[in-house]
């Protein structure tokens, strides 16, 4: 397990999970529109911000 997802009642998800070849966090998100999308994003920050 290198990450945790996030699945929404509507498909969309959320990923954060550490880069394997640099000392980063990565975020990825797939949504129904572009708005979404950043909203996952913007929360998956603040998770990782506080990791």
């Amino acid at each position: 397990m290198d990450g945790v997802k996030y699945r929404l009642a509507d498909q969309s998800w959320l990923l954060i999970r550490p880069s394997g070849t640099e000392p980063v966090l990565r975020v990825y998100a797939e949504a129904p529109d572009e708005a979404m999308v950043q909203e996952l994003i913007d929360y998956g920050r603040e998770i990782a911000a506080t990791a």
